[in-house]
């Protein structure tokens, strides 16, 4: 029977009272003891983790165990790093770890781990935004590019469809059109490109809710069986200043994606899609820290986005889907960034969660 790691170890009790997880070793790579914040965070009792080997605990734990041998050799005092932990069915632990060479031989070890999620939430924030801004300048200039001769294709062919002698306008009509339509379709591409740099900021009081209802009657109709759609309001919500068809146009972008990702689970009549709401307190968006903020999710059961996509999701003309014009999310990023916010995803199997965070007055 494993005591109590404070009755073996009095002398690491004073690291019980630690907010950071702290984690003591043997010479072999075992733990001796560690603190309630390491059960929290590794989200394990004391009594389990006592005998446990380091390289055990998480998925990729031999680049551990060498900084762990290292320190056993007095390689080093102490090294620090970022580690991303891998867990096995659960969320990965982002972390900043100390590895501390200890002067006893019988516990050599000790290694500090702290979460930096905030951290790598500011840093994921800022590539976002450059990307964002990077994302605008490529699109703008792009979109100029294309539509200034497309014009020209078309009209040209328009005019060879006129001069076609009459015999053969027929047989070579069906040419001219296949040009004016594929003219016809990039010029619809290029509008729906500019469109954000375009269309007037009409601002007003914004009930979030009617936004999710208006999206939820829109994908009903385009999706009437095989779909449920649950609601998570929370109702005290107050209503904030924003371009209401904005936000209808990203909830619908990034909604509607979700829709047809759920194909399959919707032929089997279990596809599932939730609107939640929520507020948040003291949260930094974009390096600017807001007292509230709005949290919406868009949850949906789907296979999740492919992991070789997962990284570009929000560049332009990039798609997980045959046929997708890659730039549903591209638009919605940009609108919610004109409200001050970010959107985020995390995604697995089961389970894709588009988070979308605004400022509240």
């Amino acid at each position: 029977m494993v005591k109590n790691s404070l009755s073996i170890l009095p002398a690491f009790a004073g690291l019980e009272l630690l907010s950071s997880a702290v984690i003591v070793f043997n010479a072999d790579g075992s733990i001796k003891f560690a603190n309630p914040a390491a059960e929290i965070l590794l989200d394990c009792s004391a009594k389990s983790l006592i005998d446990q080997k380091l390289n055990a605990l998480f998925l990729n734990g031999d680049a551990l165990l060498a900084v762990f041998h290292q320190a056993v050799a007095h390689h080093f005092a102490d090294k620090r790093q970022d580690l991303t932990l891998e867990r096995a069915g659960r969320e990965p632990l982002h972390v900043h770890s100390i590895v501390t060479a200890l002067d006893n031989p019988e516990t050599p070890v000790l290694i500090e781990f702290r979460e930096n999620v905030q951290q790598l939430k500011l840093d994921r924030e800022e590539r976002m935004l450059d990307q964002s801004k990077a994302n605008k300048e490529l699109i703008r200039n792009l979109a100029h590019e294309i539509k200034n001769p497309l014009g020209g294709i078309r009209g040209a062919a328009q005019l060879l469809e006129l001069e076609l002698p009459e015999r053969q306008l027929k047989e070579l009509r069906e040419y001219t059109q296949v040009i004016i339509k594929e003219a016809d379709r990039l010029q619809t591409l290029v509008d729906r490109l500019l469109a954000p740099h375009r269309l007037p900021h009409i601002v007003g009081d914004v009930n979030i809710h009617e936004v999710c209802e208006r999206v939820r009657s829109l994908i009903v109709a385009e999706f009437p069986q095989g779909l449920t759609i649950h609601r998570d309001y929370d109702l005290s919500i107050p209503e904030f200043r924003g371009d209401k068809e904005q936000l209808i146009q990203s909830v619908l972008n990034i909604a509607h994606n979700a829709a047809q990702a759920l194909a399959e689970r919707i032929r089997h009549g279990d596809a599932e899609l939730t609107f939640k709401t929520r507020v948040v307190r003291q949260i930094t968006l974009a390096k600017v820290r807001y007292r509230l903020a709005l949290d919406l999710h868009i949850i949906d059961n789907g296979p999740g986005i492919p992991p070789e996509i997962f990284h570009r999701i929000f560049y332009p003309l990039v798609s997980g889907r045959d046929g997708g014009s890659g730039l549903g999310l591209t638009l919605a990023q940009t609108f919610v960034d004109q409200h001050l916010g970010v959107i985020e995803c995390e995604s697995r199997p089961g389970c894709t969660d588009f988070r979308i965070l605004i400022p509240l007055p």
